[in-house]
């Protein structure tokens, strides 16, 4: 399917593993939007705005605060031996539970001196995570008196506090195009589970790249235990 291989050559991410899923998606966006399905690779190709929705429709992943907690641990116990200000990338951030879960946990543990970028090819929830407001279901993981520390609770939903917000730069970016090196270096990366969706040449690819946003060969960079190699 051509769209298929465009979605890929566009964003490294390949969604021949789940045709029939993706081509029913594809379907609902068409229908959603009134395209003719024959028209939409050339429609893409020269609508910016509709390229990136459907960016955005094929690449909405779930997450929740503190996910894979042990490696937030790693570093909190990492930046208590560090000298200087910490530089941390988290890619993809998604609805930014997993940047805001780190600037909670290094402030926790009277860590202040860090950056955290968060950045993610979906321009939705990017706007998401700045909003900082989340659902219950979303903090399966984080303590009950944290919650009640940097949330408020307003009917169902529970809205970050102004000062972790300002504590984390979104970005929308694609880990492929060069503008990502304009991001600066860093101490540690979160890349977790993102190469479930690359093939075995653009997981390489994505590798190569993730090194070079290191800033030392001391720095870390956590993987999600989905991501196979």
């Amino acid at each position: 399917m051509k769209i298929l291989d465009y979605f890929k050559e566009e964003t490294g991410v390949d969604l021949h593993v789940k045709p029939v899923i993706t081509k029913n998606k594809i379907r609902m966006f068409c229908n959603k939007h009134n395209i003719d399905e024959d028209n939409l690779l050339h429609i893409l190709r020269t609508n910016q705005q509709i390229k990136q929705k459907l960016i955005d429709y094929l690449t909405t992943n779930e997450t929740y605060f503190y996910r894979e907690y042990h490696q937030i641990e790693t570093l909190v116990d990492k930046a208590k031996e560090m000298q200087g200000r910490i530089d941390i990338l988290s890619l993809p951030c998604s609805t930014g539970e997993e940047p805001y879960s780190i600037a909670i946990a290094l402030l926790e543990n009277d860590i202040q001196n860090f950056r955290i970028v968060g950045v993610d090819i979906n321009q939705e929830v990017i706007q998401h995570a700045k909003r900082g407001i989340y659902r219950k279901q979303k903090f399966r993981n984080m303590p009950e008196y944290v919650i009640n520390k940097y949330f408020i609770k307003q009917d169902d939903k529970y809205i970050l506090n102004s000062y972790i917000k300002s504590l984390v730069e979104f970005k929308v970016m694609n880990l492929f195009e060069n503008s990502i090196y304009t991001l600066g270096k860093f101490d540690f990366i979160f890349c977790r589970n993102l190469f479930i969706y690359f093939d075995k040449p653009t997981k390489q690819k994505a590798k190569e790249i993730l090194q070079k946003l290191k800033k030392s060969e001391n720095s870390i960079i956590f993987y999600g235990h989905a991501d196979l190699f």
